[in-house]
């Protein structure tokens, strides 16, 4: 197992916070709500938290002197490993629940596993985000079962908007030499179990919203060999403009 394998899962994992939070903090002030507003807010600083503490450990492994900035702000589509899920736009309220629900469905019993794992850097750091991974899924949930168990309206608009997320779900969930040979190494945990965590928590929630769980088997992968959907090439853009203008800068 070489460090190149390390660098390139680390990447991954940071990826899916990075993306996601910045389609978070596009709708800052648009929530239903001021207790909405600070709620999403935080949860897009929870997310930016994670990937900067991986993109810094990313970077140790890789030793070639590159900061967390350079990781996230000089590379192209390409060369980004998030999960399409993590991409998509974020819709009505509705849609960015939905996109949030799974995301937290899954790095919950990801981040849980991850603390086992036999790198005690990437341990530590999946341990604080483990705890800021169940408080996404309690408040993630509770807004599903809110929408779905609400008004005629909200139920349609959220039905519609699990139906839409859930294709590029399975994207979370692909796995190639990489984190296999993680996995043998006791770094990556085994995502099977994960996968039915994730599955069974769906069911759940599902089930209290009174929400018809997608059947569709179709699913759009590609996102971790870095072949992802048209919106990560509109997100990069305004994401990385002010730091490849002034790269190497300090803030």
């Amino acid at each position: 197992m070489a460090d190149n394998d390390l660098y390139l899962y680390l990447l991954r994992l940071a990826d899916d916070n990075l993306i996601v939070s910045q389609r978070l903090s596009e709708i800052v002030a648009r929530m239903p709500d001021l207790e909405e507003d600070i709620a999403v807010a935080n949860v897009a600083l929870d997310h930016l938290g994670q990937a900067r503490n991986l993109y810094t450990y990313a970077g140790e492994v890789e030793g070639k002197g590159q900061s967390e900035d350079d990781i996230a702000m000089l590379r192209n589509e390409r060369e980004f490993s998030n999960s399409v899920l993590v991409e998509q736009p974020n819709g009505d309220f509705a849609q960015t629940t939905a996109r949030q629900f799974y995301l937290d469905a899954y790095q919950v019993p990801l981040y849980e596993a991850l603390t086992k794992s036999s790198d005690v850097n990437l341990a530590g750091i999946a341990g604080k985000a483990a705890k800021e991974a169940r408080y996404h899924l309690q408040r993630s949930a509770l807004w599903l079962v809110r929408l779905g168990d609400g008004t005629d309206e909200s139920h349609q608009r959220i039905q519609a908007a699990v139906l839409a997320m859930w294709p590029f779900t399975g994207d979370l969930f692909v796995t190639d030499g990489v984190e296999e040979r993680l996995f043998e190494a006791g770094i990556a945990p085994d995502l099977v179990p994960v996968r039915d965590r994730f599955d069974a928590t769906i069911t759940e929630v599902f089930g209290t919203a009174t929400i018809v769980r997608p059947t569709d088997p179709y699913q759009r992968i590609g996102g971790r060999a870095g072949f992802h959907t048209e919106h990560l090439g509109h997100i990069l853009p305004e994401l990385q403009s002010l730091y490849r203008a002034h790269a190497g800068a300090d803030w």
